[in-house]
């Protein structure tokens, strides 16, 4: 049977032990100290993983001196422990006479490296035991899988072959149809609030070679941004960016949540005549973005929010003021703006539409993403948009985990330590 190896990927020790005692009670094989968490705590979290007697993975991702950090591992108590494949011959040849002497064994991690067939068959060569074929976070937040160079390595190596990055309940079963006899899973379980059937549920798609669906713990491509957008909110989103690309102190009209590519208009204040044809040339599903600084008279209305209703326009935002706002909440597209005023300006045509507009030091192009809801308005560079959009999502599961750790009664500055990681101690 395929072994469920579960990644504790965590700062903080006792969350890990957390999550490895229910993660043990719904079936997981093995239970992986990730690099993360060695940074964090160093061998303390392999010993104190031992408790559960289960085989412990040292996720070290050694690159040099394999001797040194290979003992210290396996007296610590671990049984596996990983180098990587883009470590030099001698140092994997030395990691794996190292391991020998203590009862411990070698998995070669491939991630980033560019030839992966060639390298599983030298590391083979070189006593490793076993092969990880390994998508890194980074990675996976473009979309990538290990699926598709699982099944080569596999196919050119006569030893077990482990298989990381992404995997869920869905995605479980394929990679062992694919050739891996361990699976590696991280948030799937590590971020879910049940922990226990979050473990059942992939082990069971393991055994049975069935995909179980899922919600969450899964990767977003080009072609699913505005899916993975309604999932988050502008401060996941936020979040995701290092804080950055956030703007807020709107007025918004309209329920509903903005998400959507930006057509931008720049006018000038009160000239409402480009911020009305826009609606013509924008696209369905786009968000108008008007830029009327200072808002001494409104470029927008009742009228035209009707016409984007007509269009399909996802929402508009407006550095600006705006005006017949009891009626525009009525319509049903979501209006943001910065000041609301009776009186408009005139449609004059001066300005300009589809071009590059900077609002309080975020420059806002056409097609970069817009997302709105109550608490302001986030700005997605669109080259970035699918890797963003997945990191958001990670947040947010990573929240719901915390979240569920409060609700057992401990308050979020203990769940985080933050006392311990303030940078200013």
């Amino acid at each position: 049977m395929p072994i469920l190896q579960v990644a504790l990927d965590f700062m903080v020790l006792d969350r890990a032990l957390q999550v490895a005692a229910e993660a043990v009670k719904g079936g997981a094989d093995w239970l992986e100290a990730g690099t993360p968490l060695i940074k964090s705590e160093g061998m303390e979290a392999v010993r104190a993983l031992k408790k559960f007697r289960k085989p412990i993975v040292a996720d070290l991702k050694t690159m040099d001196v394999g001797r040194m950090e290979v003992e210290m591992a396996a007296k610590s108590g671990a049984s596996v422990i990983t180098v990587l494949a883009l470590a030099d011959d001698e140092t994997i040849r030395d990691a794996v006479e190292a391991a020998k002497k203590y009862g411990a064994k070698i998995m070669i991690d491939l991630i980033n490296h560019p030839e992966p067939v060639r390298r599983g068959k030298e590391v083979e060569a070189l006593g490793a035991a076993y092969l990880c074929v390994h998508v890194g976070v980074d990675q996976q937040m473009r979309g990538e899988s290990p699926i598709t160079i699982l099944r080569n390595v596999s196919e050119a190596v006569s030893i077990p072959v482990a298989a990381a990055g992404g995997i869920n309940s869905e995605t479980a079963a394929e990679v062992v149809k694919n050739g891996a006899e361990i699976v590696i899973v991280g948030g799937a379980i590590t971020k879910a609030p049940d922990v226990i059937d979050s473990t059942k549920r992939i082990k069971n798609a393991m055994e049975t070679g069935r995909a179980v669906r899922t919600q969450l713990y899964k990767k977003y491509g080009e072609n699913e941004i505005r899916e993975a957008l309604s999932l988050v909110s502008t401060p996941n989103l936020s979040d995701a960016m290092h804080r950055k690309n956030a703007l807020g102190n709107f007025i918004k009209l309209g329920e509903g949540k903005i998400i959507g590519p930006a057509f931008t208009v720049r006018t000038m204040d009160g000239d409402w005549a480009k911020t009305v044809e826009a609606i013509e040339r924008a696209d369905e599903g786009d968000v108008i973005v008007i830029d009327a600084r200072p808002g001494n008279a409104a470029v927008w209305g009742e009228l035209a929010t009707w016409s984007c209703k007509v269009k399909g326009i996802a929402g508009v935002v407006i550095f600006g003021a705006v005006r017949d706002a009891d009626e525009i909440k009525k319509v049903g597209v979501p209006v943001y703006a910065t000041s609301v005023r009776p009186n408009a300006g005139e449609p004059k045509g001066f300005g300009e539409m589809n071009v590059e507009i900077t609002i309080d030091n975020v420059h806002i192009r056409p097609g970069d993403w817009i997302v709105g809801d109550e608490s302001g308005i986030v700005v997605i560079p669109r080259e970035r948009a699918v890797s963003i959009a997945n990191r958001a999502v990670d947040v947010m599961e990573h929240e719901n985990r915390v979240r569920e750790e409060i609700m057992r009664g401990k308050t979020l500055s203990v769940v985080m330590e933050l006392e311990k990681w303030e940078v200013t101690r």
